[in-house]
């Protein structure tokens, strides 16, 4: 099933399951059924419901809706950086001993087809298609062997980075942190409809030209090794999202710079979890 949070025609802010291009509403604004996406990640009962209680809700047409992230409120966003073989390739950081970690703040964040924001203060926006994942229960100090259990889901991620502010100082909080940089969507898909995710394949588009294509496969670190990595040190709960890298063929590394405008259009389409796509606009003040 391909979860979904939302903004109702009515305004509300709900969640749902979207099939068909129809989007169910079991949240807020519908049958109850969890007060968010994130709560029903922390009572169990993601990637649980069955068939008959999803199409008993409400329901509207994709168009109707506003997408949001799927989970609205993280309390961490971990995102491990350079991490795809063909990204180190071209950034000459190659061989590393430990994944490289920053944090992104939740209210950066933005759904499905809303715009990618780019600060007037910058000459350097870019994109990073990543595949992100959902923790689904407590996390602290767990193996590379028992990872897999307290993954929830995935969902296809735009780490839209401003290169200028990121690379000024050896932190790159600031140009991962904009507001409208962040996009995360449109679907939350449970870990249990997706098999093996090394045979995903992750694409990026700008304006319909392939910019990144890799297997999730390629990745340098796996997804049991970050969450082995990263739970060595802080503790993670359900909810909580680890963006996993991105490949090669940033913008950055272009000759000439492949750098992102107003107006451009990007889309990270990832095996099963559906097309991300986002505008760029200028964010005025």
């Amino acid at each position: 099933m391909n979860y979904v949070s939302f903004t109702a025609p009515d305004g509300t802010a709900t969640w749902g399951v979207s099939r068909e291009g129809r989007v169910y509403d079991l949240g807020p604004s519908g049958t109850g059924t969890a007060a968010s996406l994130k709560e029903l990640v922390v009572v169990g009962r993601f990637g649980k419901l069955a068939e008959a209680e999803v199409l008993a809700a409400p329901s509207y047409d994709e168009a109707e809706i506003a997408f949001l992230p799927p989970i609205t409120d993280p309390a961490k966003i971990l995102c491990i950086g350079v991490n795809y073989r063909s990204h180190q390739e071209e950034t000459g950081k190659t061989k590393q001993k430990a994944p490289t970690v920053f944090t992104r703040f939740a209210d950066s964040q933005m759904g499905h087809l809303a715009p990618a924001l780019m600060p007037e203060s910058t000459t350097q926006y870019d994109y990073e298609g990543e595949m992100a994942l959902v923790i689904s229960k407590d996390a602290y100090r767990v193996s590379a062997e028992d990872a897999w259990d307290h993954v929830a889901g995935y969902a296809a991620y735009n780490d839209f980075s401003v290169r200028d502010w990121q690379l000024a100082a050896t932190q790159w909080t600031p140009g991962k942190n904009f507001p409208g940089t962040g996009a995360f969507g449109p679907y939350l898909v449970p870990a249990t409809d997706l098999g093996d995710v090394d045979q995903l394949k992750l694409e990026t588009r700008v304006n319909g030209e392939v910019r990144q294509s890799a297997s999730v496969a390629d990745l340098y670190f796996s997804i049991p090794q970050i969450i082995e990595y990263v739970t060595a040190w802080t503790k993670l709960s359900p909810g909580d999202v680890i963006v996993t890298g991105t490949p090669g063929g940033v913008g950055l590394f272009m000759e000439p710079k492949g750098f992102l405008s107003a107006g451009d259009v990007v889309e990270v389409e990832i095996t099963g979890l559906g097309t991300l796509r986002n505008t760029v606009a200028l964010d005025a003040v």
